[in-house]
């Protein structure tokens, strides 16, 4: 899953950053109105965390804009913007969910996982292939039962393949969709990333191997078991 952080606060854009990041979503995060539509032109976000005091604009009106246009990506609103009158508003715009700065970490991340768990997903909120299944809501990977335990990137890198069941995705499309803004993810962390996955994953039954497609990326498929 990918979160898209607008936060005109580059100090709070870190440390909710951080935060949502050590809990093992991808996060993109921008400071202003125009940074996030473009953010929202270049990918497909499960949850926006907004402030509503940016430096170009209201963030109720992204969020008036995004309901135009049929988009229906969760949105959470974050802002000192505490009244009861400014909540209201923010709800009838088409926000979701609202959290009054300052905010507990806990609560910031139970709400996101609320959000995410009701959101018109594009494909379920738990993915399965074979035994393996992926629940997208709490990032819990498990195999009949057991739990698999893999890192923010590793589990970034399944559900890509994952989603992707079946089918090929190309090297680009995983370092694309694993890199930041302000970072690159070179072709050898996928493949480091990849060959760890594959030895966690064989200490399991999951009914799935991963195979490389040489000069074109990596897919994942269910086995005969």
């Amino acid at each position: 899953m990918r979160l898209l952080l607008i936060e005109d606060s580059p100090r709070l854009r870190e440390l909710v950053g951080e935060t949502i990041r050590d809990a093992g979503w991808r996060l993109d995060a921008v400071g202003s109105a125009a940074e996030a539509e473009a953010a929202m032109e270049g990918e497909e976000y499960d949850l926006i965390l907004l402030d509503l005091g940016l430096p170009d604009g209201d963030g109720l009106d992204l969020v008036r804009g995004l309901r135009r246009r049929r988009r229906m990506t969760p949105v959470l609103v974050i802002t000192a913007r505490g009244a009861v009158d400014e909540r209201i508003a923010g709800l009838d715009a088409g926000a979701d969910d609202y959290l009054t700065k300052p905010f507990n970490n806990g609560e910031l991340l139970a709400r996101a996982r609320a959000l995410l768990r009701r959101a018109p997903l594009a494909v379920a909120p738990v993915l399965e292939a074979g035994a393996l299944r992926f629940d997208l809501a709490t990032l819990e990977v498990s195999c009949a039962g057991a739990a698999i335990a893999l890192t923010p990137r590793e589990r970034a890198v399944l559900e890509i393949l994952m989603r992707d069941l079946g089918r090929v995705t190309a090297k680009r499309v995983l370092e694309a969709k694993l890199s930041g803004f302000d970072e690159e993810m070179s072709t050898n962390a996928v493949e480091l990333l990849l060959s760890r996955i594959r030895k966690k994953l064989a200490a399991h039954p999951t009914g799935t191997a991963i195979e490389t497609v040489r000069g074109v990326g990596y897919m994942l498929r269910e086995v005969p078991g």
